[in-house]
């Protein structure tokens, strides 16, 4: 029997059977001329061996620092008209907002990013005051970027010494020197009208390529996406692409237009030296980013910490996942855009170690990034997605259950996960059966 309905085995004999089941899978993918040691839950990150540069050279100091980062509006001084000075606080058509926050933790290698929603409340709740004027994307422009931090250090219980204030013009045009952005636009398309902005962004359903201009405007409309937290979402998938070109030669190709946007498009009091210090841990870039969890404040639109769950999803446990030793308790959901039928091939390597609830969905190819991504099974997730050095991505409107974990494997996945590949054809050449029954069907649709 199976399903939710199904008797549980109690919980103190499972690590044993985990075991069992995985040594019974082990053998039998060795019969079909498979590694032992690349399908081992320590040496699951074999599959990934493809497509990344060396090791950061000997004697380079690992970067550690944190910076918020904040996406700022150009302003307006009159209809269709920015304002000469993009700096100025007066005369103005409408305050530019910071509706984009991120607080972001460089250690090395390893980046994590939390996404702050906009509406999020600076500090306790005041009755008394505006509620405008406590929400997080209205502190830059009355206070200038210094309050913008102490907003993000009061929300986050963490010091952040640094900015990066970055404007709508600039991202245009890191993302053309990155050679644009790859979307997929959701059912019902999006369009964004607003002729005293000068925006008219209008995508059908589907797979888009976009240059820098319409990339922009793409990261930042809600329509389509539901809501903030459903714009949060997709910007994460959308820096995981850009962040992946970085480390192609492309990408560093891009550092000139990056680090010279300073003065022109960015504002920041952090050293650029340490810029220049990431680029050689560029390629072996860890990324993981949560989406800041909170709690309606009844009677407003404003949002208050919910700290118990961020401590959950977000800092060290967030990021740093232990290896598991009982039976994986989580269902996994691939969706292959791979383009190269990479899904069911995974899903039998899971099967085998242990992952009893995984399937698989094959949907057209994709160029957008390979990603692992969840809503409350960050601990596990986190551990799949250092398994195949892929990014984590944690978020509130993810197309997955509660303990659910969803694979993403787009067309990169073919140079990123080449043994997936190897082990494919492998299979196809035996003729090798299901290893297991899947607990939740396979769909195949073209």
């Amino acid at each position: 029997m199976t399903g939710p309905d199904a008797p549980r085995e109690p919980r103190g004999d499972r690590p044993a059977l985990g075991v069992r089941r995985r040594l019974a899978g082990l053998r039998a993918l060795q019969v079909f001329g498979l590694s032992l040691a690349g399908l081992t839950l320590g040496g699951l990150a074999l599959l990934s061996t493809g497509g990344y540069a060396p090791e950061a050279a000997a004697g380079s100091v690992a970067p550690r620092f944190s910076v918020l980062l904040a996406g700022r509006d150009i302003v307006y001084c009159y209809y269709r008209q920015p304002c000469k000075d993009q700096d100025q606080r007066t005369g103005l058509a409408q305050p530019p907002n910071t509706d984009t926050v991120m607080l972001v933790k460089v250690d090395g290698s390893q980046v994590t990013v939390l996404s702050i929603p906009r509406d999020t409340n600076v500090g306790e709740f005041d009755p008394q005051r505006s509620r405008a004027e406590q929400k997080v994307n209205s502190q830059y422009f009355s206070g200038g970027p210094e309050a913008l931090l102490r907003a993000a250090e009061t929300i986050t219980g963490e010091p952040v010494r640094s900015y990066v204030i970055v404007r709508t013009d600039y991202v245009e045009r890191v993302i053309d020197a990155l050679g644009g952005l790859d979307v997929t636009v959701p059912e019902g398309g999006i369009e964004w009208v607003d002729q005293a902005a000068g925006v008219n962004l209008k995508l059908a359903p589907g797979e888009h390529h976009l240059n820098g201009k319409d990339a922009a405007l793409f990261l930042r409309v809600r329509k389509g996406f539901g809501d903030d937290y459903g714009r949060i979402d997709h910007q994460k998938q959308a820096l995981t692409q850009l962040a992946a070109r970085l480390r192609s030669a492309q990408g560093l190709a891009a550092l000139p237009t990056i680090l010279g946007g300073i003065g022109n498009g960015v504002e920041t009091n952090l050293d650029p030296n340490l810029l220049t210090a990431m680029r050689p841990f560029l390629p072996q870039m860890k990324l993981s980013f949560a989406t800041l969890p909170t709690d309606p404040i009844p009677g407003t639109f404003n949002l208050a910490v919910n700290r118990e769950r961020l401590a959950a999803v977000w800092g060290d446990a967030g990021a740093q996942a232990p290896t598991p030793t009982a039976l994986p308790d989580v269902r996994v959901r691939i969706e292959d855009a791979s383009g190269a039928k990479l899904g069911l091939t995974l899903q039998r390597a899971l099967k085998a170690l242990g992952y009893a609830q995984v399937s698989t969905v094959t949907i057209p190819e994709s160029r957008e990034a390979s990603q692992v991504f969840t809503q409350d099974a960050v601990t596990e997730a986190t551990f799949l997605a250092g398994a195949l050095n892929l990014p984590r991505l944690q978020g509130e409107r993810f197309p997955v259950g509660p303990r659910e974990i969803g694979i993403y494997l787009t067309a990169d996945a073919r140079d990123h996960l080449p043994a997936l590949a190897r082990m494919r054809d492998a299979f196809a050449a035996a003729g090798a059966p299901d290893l297991t029954a899947p607990t939740q069907p396979t769909t195949e649709t073209p």
